[in-house]
């Protein structure tokens, strides 16, 4: 499995509008094959931060994500409502049964 956590600096003004652009991203993403979870966290405490919080089965799956017709709209969509480039880290992750 991969993991992957991209943290947004939103602007702040703009962070319901960034948040309502999401949410098409986030259906289509769902639907995607080999996404396992896709989700945009709100982060409480600061006004200019989100991060998503994604789950793919692998590295393949996540590299056809990044070629999707929403993908491309949501990096358009979200080039004014950023603040700062988003900060993206991908983790190789097994699962264990403890």
């Amino acid at each position: 499995m991969v993991v992957v956590i991209s943290k947004l600096t939103v602007k702040p003004e703009k962070k319901q509008e960034l948040l309502a652009a999401a949410r098409e991203l986030i259906a289509a993403t769902r639907e995607e094959a080999g996404c396992i979870s896709y989700s945009l966290l709100d982060d409480p405490f600061e006004n200019d931060r989100c991060v998503f919080v994604e789950e793919w089965t692998d590295k393949g799956a996540l590299e056809q994500h990044f070629t999707t017709p929403h993908i491309a709209k949501w990096r358009q969509q979200s080039k004014e409502l950023l603040a700062a480039k988003s900060d993206l880290s991908v983790y190789q992750a097994d699962k264990i049964t403890m």
